[in-house]
C-alpha cells in the first residue's frame, strides 16, 4: 500500500535537528513516511530510526515502505507512550525527535471516519480504531455543559453553547450518526452571517470533536514530557503544530524546561513556511516549527 505524504518544513527540520551519520532518530508521528525517509537518509547505515504511527492503515504503509531496512524500528502506538516505546525497544537516548502534530490528509480524504465536514461519513474521528470513544459517542453521551466546554475550549467556537443545546435537544429524537447530519444541525442553529463567513460554520466544532476524541492535547503533553526526559545530551526535539492550542502547549513546555535548567530553546519565535512552500503545499500555511536542545 502506497501513500503520498508531502513533508512540511522539510529543510527547516533537517537544518534544525542536526541529524548526522550514526544519529539515533525518532519520528514520533510517521504518517506516510515523508519525514522519516529524510531522517533515515541523514542518519545513514550506522544510525537508527524509530518511527511511531498510531493508525493501523498508515502503519501498514510504513511496513511496506521500510521493508527490509535493518536500522528501522516501527511501532504501532500513540506518541503519548513515547517513553515506554523507547524503553521497550532499548533504543537508547535519542539524538533527534520529530513531532508533526498535523493530522494526515489520508484521514480527511480516504479514511472514511468523518474527519471532514465536506463529505458525509460516519461520525467516528478516531485515529486508532482500537480506542473506544468515537465522536458519535461524545455527541450522544456528553452533557450539554461539557459539549459547550469542548467546543469553546478546543474549537474556540463563539456559538458553543447554542450548538451544544441543539445537539442535546436533537438526542431526544435521534442519534447523530453521520457528519452530514451534524453539519446541517450546526447550520440551522447559527446566524446567517456566520454561515456566510470565511470559515465553514462546522470547522471549529469538528476540530474540537477530533481533539476530544483522540485526547490530542493530553497526548502532546505526555509525548513531550517523555521525549524531554530521555533526550541525549546535545539532542534536539522539533515540533510542528498547526493550531494555537498545540503551539501554546509546546511553547510553554519548552519554556518550562529551559527555566528548570539543562535545555536551550532554539526558536524564540516559531519558524513558518516560505511563500514558495505554501504555494506548492497549502497545508504548510498554518505550520509552526519550534526546536529545543538538551545541554
Amino acid at each position: 500500500m502506497k501513500m503520498a505524504h508531502i513533508p512540511v518544513l522539510a529543510s527547516e527540520i533537517m537544518d534544525g535537528l542536526l541529524v548526522h551519520n550514526g544519529s539515533r532518530v525518532i519520528d514520533a508521528t510517521a504518517n506516510g513516511g515523508g519525514h522519516a525517509e529524510m531522517l533515515l537518509a541523514a542518519c545513514g547505515k550506522t544510525g537508527k530510526l524509530l518511527a511511531i504511527e498510531w493508525d493501523k492503515t498508515l502503519y501498514a504503509g510504513l511496513q511496506e515502505k521500510f521493508k527490509g531496512a535493518e536500522n528501522v524500528i516501527l511501532e504501532n502506538d500513540t506518541f503519548a507512550h513515547i517513553k515506554r516505546i523507547i524503553e521497550r525497544n532499548q533504543f537508547g537516548a535519542p539524538d533527534a525527535i520529530l513531532f508533526d502534530l498535523g493530522f494526515s490528509s489520508y484521514h480527511v480524504d480516504e479514511s472514511g471516519r468523518g474527519f471532514s465536514f465536506q463529505t458525509d461519513e460516519p461520525l467516528d474521528m478516531r485515529y486508532s480504531t482500537d480506542t473506544e470513544l468515537s465522536a458519535r459517542d461524545i455527541l450522544q453521551t456528553y452533557a450539554e455543559e461539557e459539549l459547550a466546554r469542548i467546543f469553546k475550549e478546543y474549537g474556540e467556537e463563539r456559538f458553543a453553547r447554542r450548538i451544544a443545546r441543539a445537539i442535546v435537544d436533537e438526542r431526544h429524537h435521534r442519534t447523530l450518526e453521520r457528519t452530514g447530519e451534524l453539519v446541517e444541525l450546526i447550520k440551522a442553529h447559527v446566524p446567517a452571517w456566520y454561515r456566510r463567513g470565511r470559515l465553514h460554520p462546522a470547522t471549529r466544532v469538528f476540530q474540537a470533536l477530533r481533539i476530544e476524541t483522540n485526547h490530542e492535547l493530553g497526548a502532546v503533553r505526555a509525548g513531550l514530557e517523555g521525549a524531554l526526559s530521555l533526550l541525549a545530551p546535545k539532542g534536539r526535539i522539533a515540533v510542528i503544530s498547526f493550531h494555537s492550542l498545540e503551539d501554546r502547549i509546546v511553547k510553554n513546555m519548552f519554556w518550562d524546561a529551559k527555566q528548570a535548567g539543562g535545555y536551550l530553546v532554539i526558536t524564540k519565535k516559531p519558524i513558518t513556511a516560505a511563500r514558495s512552500e505554501i504555494t506548492a503545499n497549502p497545508r504548510a500555511r498554518s505550520a509552526k516549527l519550534r526546536l529545543i536542545e538538551k545541554l
